[in-house]
């Protein structure tokens, strides 16, 4: 199989320099200086076991492969907030054979939260979730780093909306070659959710910094459990943080890295920080929010998290610019002016 990295940004780029270096054909996407930087120099990717540059085929969209061949899995790897422009460009590339990408060939949302596979499901035809462990930062254009030992990241992967086949165990079966564990579940959106209410943090990082104090963690707190409470409303299952923690085991720890920078947040951390002008926080916190609504659950915190996180991308205002005080007085007035949602069940 020949994997096609849309998105090689942070978790990207780690994912497809570790196929690449256990052998496995790989090409990358990206777009801007990025792209530039892949081409000129090739993907240096910064780990705990040292750093190595891969030298593979970078493009900036299909036009420059071509016919895509049979055996081609596309793995979508960039921030959900991109994906629809994504799908859309990728889904009718021809395939050697006939027919089109969106018809013949696996594409794998390797991405936070789980609106991606529902916007690629109403485009191709075989749709794969991927539950994404893997700490990873986008460096600078060309570079990547991954701080994970002794694995890189688990990936839990299945069909979408549910199921195994060949295909995920075959791509399974790469990935644990390649300094992953991938297990293949039946049930992926089960570790999707339960990652999404972690995730529920992202925004708190974005705007005041990493999660640290007692005021930052005791709203993160809050926050989870607004998340959890409409994920109850909605019936919608998740792995418990005991089974996270035991999938997890002893099997990937966070190092300082000696050729690299020390990572200073997680993804949407990192989107403010590059100045991209977007933030995923519409599909993590936009997610509950969502769902609270459809589920007649208010959900103020993730309201004013969502909404804030946004307002940093447009404004292009520094990551972690927020005193904490500040945001958890924002928090406590949103909870205090919230109002019962119309049509709700009356408890």
């Amino acid at each position: 199989m020949r994997y096609i990295i849309i998105g090689a940004g942070a978790v990207g780029g780690a994912v497809g320099g570790r196929l690449a270096e256990s052998g496995h054909d790989v090409v990358l996407v990206a777009r801007g200086a990025h792209h530039e930087a892949l081409r000129e120099r090739g993907l240096r990717l910064v780990t705990p076991d040292g750093t190595r540059t891969h030298r593979l085929p970078t493009v900036d969209g299909p036009a420059a492969l071509g016919e895509l061949r049979a055996q081609d899995v596309l793995v979508l790897a960039v921030k959900t907030q991109d994906s629809v422009a994504a799908l859309e460009e990728w889904g009718p590339v021809p395939v050697a054979g006939g027919g089109t990408a969106a018809e013949r060939l696996p594409l794998l949302c390797a991405q936070n939260g789980v609106e991606s596979q529902r916007l690629a499901l109403r485009r191709f035809h075989r749709v794969y979730g991927v539950c994404v462990w893997l700490p990873a930062t986008f460096v600078e254009p060309g570079v990547v780093s991954a701080a994970g030992t002794p694995l890189t990241g688990i990936l839990h992967l299945g069909r979408f909306p549910h199921g195994t086949d060949d295909t995920a165990r075959a791509v399974a079966a790469d990935l644990s070659a390649s300094r992953f564990e991938a297990p293949v579940v039946p049930d992926v959106t089960r570790w999707q959710y339960a990652k999404l209410l972690a995730n529920l943090a992202n925004a708190i990082e974005a705007v005041s910094g990493v999660v640290a104090g007692e005021e930052a963690r005791a709203l993160q707190g809050r926050v989870r459990a607004e998340g959890e409470a409409v994920l109850a409303a909605a019936g919608i299952p998740y792995a418990s943080q005991e089974e996270q923690k035991e999938a997890r085991a002893d099997k990937m720890r966070l190092v300082p890295l000696d050729d690299g920078p020390v990572r200073g947040g997680g993804s949407s951390w990192q989107s403010l920080s590059r100045g991209t002008g977007t933030i995923e926080a519409d599909y993590l916190n936009g997610e509950i929010a969502l769902l609270g609504r459809l589920h007649g659950v208010p959900t103020p915190l993730n309201d004013l998290l969502r909404r804030l996180a946004n307002e940093f991308a447009r404004r292009r205002r520094a990551a972690g610019s927020m005193e904490v005080a500040e945001l958890v007085r924002l928090a406590d007035e949103a909870v205090a002016q919230a109002l019962p949602i119309s049509g709700a069940p009356t408890p």
